[in-house]
């Protein structure tokens, strides 16, 4: 593409190309591939472009609190031979307990250094549930409980962003009985903030929300848990490449036997697909093809991306259907040959067949025409008109 489509920023776009070591062709895909995973509409690509060639990288303040360090693991161990540099490219890194070479209070003066030259610029980025029991005491950096560096920090970020779970909701960690407290950003905060919940998260999600705030200056559409619409607003039990077999009832009802070797749906072992709202079938994970989503590998969804469902509902429960609502009887995976209607049988139904069609030529005969006196109409004949209608000819 020529300079002036991407909005003269061609010497951008090639100090991309040079610093991550990637293609044109490939950035751009990038791009495109971004904006359709946000439903933007067209032109967006060429805007996200621009934006992350030539625009500061925001500052990134991220967060460690109740968690597994598992999100931050899904964002560096991705398999694509670019996202992880797109994503430490995109933002500037400026405070991360787990990726810092640095310690103590060195990494403390670098985040409040960081906040103090971004102020109302820079990302929040929260990894794990808040513990607010007793104060917040069960989980303390720096000299500062969880509640006192989240508050702070939040104070004069531009957008604040939970990623995984357990910042989302509490997750695992708020599970009952839930002896700390941990509760989620949001409701810390007292206010809706971005969620980007699983268990791990997709990376592109997050990723992608990040892309939007960068190229538009705002977060994107978000739903009322906080989740962003793009990637939170169809079931899972929507996309899942099991679902033919849902809608003919075919189930694996046991790990291991026929229905479950030959790919049958998993709702009957627990499936939280159909009420999970996620976008884990069509993004997958790892960037490694076909099958690298729990489903396609033969284990049920656990719900990870809702509040309730997710380490709250037992594994193999079944599922509460959300706008899929199965037939009362499934036909079975092996029907059996009928043996036809004996003579009576079709007396029978002929019999209750002639009476039907006789039914409807009466009411055919009497359609048009007025009850009997007393039945709401003036009293006059069913058969004549009133007096004065008549017809004249003209």
């Amino acid at each position: 593409m020529s300079r002036n489509e991407h909005g003269g920023n061609g010497d951008g776009i090639a100090a991309v190309e040079k610093r991550l070591g990637i293609s044109r062709r490939s950035f751009l895909q990038f791009c495109t591939a971004m904006a359709a995973t946000m439903g933007l509409p067209k032109g967006a690509d060429a805007a996200i472009a621009s934006a992350v060639a030539s625009k500061k990288r925001p500052s990134v303040i991220w967060l460690h609190f109740q968690e597994c360090t598992g999100c931050t693991e899904s964002m560096l161990r991705a398999e694509h031979p670019t996202l992880e540099k797109l994503i430490l490219d995109v933002i500037s890194l400026d405070y991360h307990e787990t990726l810092f070479a640095a310690a103590g209070h060195q990494v403390e003066a670098a985040r409040k250094a960081a906040m103090a030259a971004n102020k109302g610029k820079y990302l929040l980025v929260v990894e794990g549930a808040i513990p607010t029991k007793d104060n917040g005491v069960y989980c303390k950096i720096g000299g500062q409980t969880a509640l006192e560096l989240l508050k702070e920090c939040a104070a004069d970020a531009a957008a604040v962003i939970a990623i995984g779970s357990c910042a989302s909701w509490g997750g695992m960690p708020s599970t009952g009985p839930n002896p700390t407290g941990a509760s989620s950003v949001s409701d810390v905060l007292g206010k809706t903030v971005a969620t980007i919940p699983g268990c791990p998260p997709n990376p592109y999600n997050f990723l992608s929300t990040v892309v939007h705030f960068l190229t538009f200056g705002k977060l994107p559409e978000l739903d009322g848990k906080g989740r962003p619409k793009f990637a939170y607003s169809r079931l899972v039990h929507d996309n899942c490449e099991r679902r033919a077999h849902f809608d003919a009832g075919r189930f694996a009802m046991e790990f291991g036997d026929e229905g479950h070797r030959k790919g049958y749906c998993l709702y009957k072992l627990g499936c939280k697909g159909p009420e999970t709202y996620s976008n884990c079938p069509t993004i997958l994970f790892g960037d490694v093809g076909c099958a690298s989503w729990p489903v396609a590998t033969g284990h049920p969804c656990i719900g990870c991306t809702e509040q309730g469902v997710g380490f709250a509902k037992p594994i193999h429960a079944l599922a509460e259907l959300k706008n899929t609502v199965p037939p009362v009887s499934y036909p079975r995976v092996s029907e059996e040959r009928g043996k036809g209607a004996s003579l009576g049988a079709v007396a029978v139904v002929a019999a209750a067949g002639g009476a039907v069609a006789g039914s409807v030529v009466t009411m055919a005969k009497n359609l048009g025409k007025c009850p009997s006196a007393g039945g709401g109409c003036p009293s006059q004949s069913a058969d004549k008109p009133a007096a004065g209608s008549e017809r004249k000819e003209p």
